[in-house]
């Protein structure tokens, strides 16, 4: 019997700009990433953009990234830039970090 491999774990930076704060985006993001079984935060940021930072395989991510392109429904996504991270083994979840 093989046993089946788990896909390696990878950390992508995901800054979304457009009108993402006050919109619900933040728990759009939560949920889906908890959904894809992505460890990592989403917060807003001072200058009014989200950042996420995801730690999980590339279907997931991908995945995700799909989503956080789409938005909540009142969202309007302008752009998302991604970057690659190190993984930071402090995150078991994900959660909503507060602060700007």
């Amino acid at each position: 019997m093989s046993m089946a491999k788990t896909a390696p774990k990878i950390g992508k930076k995901f800054l979304i700009t457009g009108r993402v704060q006050g919109v619900g985006y933040r728990y759009f993001a939560e949920r889906w990433a908890s959904q894809l079984g992505i460890c990592g935060y989403v917060k807003n940021l001072w200058d009014g953009n989200v950042e996420v930072y995801a730690i999980g395989d590339v279907l997931a991510l991908e995945e995700l990234k799909r989503q956080l392109a789409e938005g909540p429904r009142s969202a309007r996504v302008a752009a998302i830039d991604e970057s690659d991270e190190s993984v930071d083994k402090r995150y078991n979840r994900f959660i909503i970090e507060g602060g700007w």
